[in-house]
């Protein structure tokens, strides 16, 4: 039987989702820094938008970051975005993809192993 831990090992740190307090901000400001963030997005600046976004706690920006990330084929920080804003639908899908990998990845250092 093949230890979990050394499947795992080459993934490196175990730590997924940095959290952490919301900085204090009224809901004017949450909405000055919402538009900034949408513009920044339109324009093409999808890390600023996230920066926004992941302080205001503006949930549909937040997805929104998650679907151009899986567009470019980057699937665990889709799945980061898709938990925190929280889009449980988009982020069991790609879950269910990724057990799938996990799965097959276990089985062939099971078979690797005899």
């Amino acid at each position: 039987m093949v230890k979990r831990d050394t499947v795992f090992q080459r993934f490196g740190d175990p730590g997924f989702i940095k959290t952490g307090e919301r900085p204090a901000i009224d809901s004017a400001q949450k909405a000055v820094l919402n538009r900034k963030g949408n513009a920044l997005f339109n324009a093409g600046d999808i890390e600023g938008a996230r920066r926004i976004f992941l302080t205001t706690g503006y949930s549909d920006g937040i997805a929104r970051v998650g679907d151009k990330y899986q567009e470019a084929g980057r699937s665990l920080d889709a799945l980061k975005m898709y938990w925190i804003a929280p889009d449980r639908t988009k982020a069991e899908a790609i879950i269910a993809r990724l057990s799938t990998v996990i799965e097959k990845m276990i089985c062939e250092e099971e078979v690797n192993q005899k």
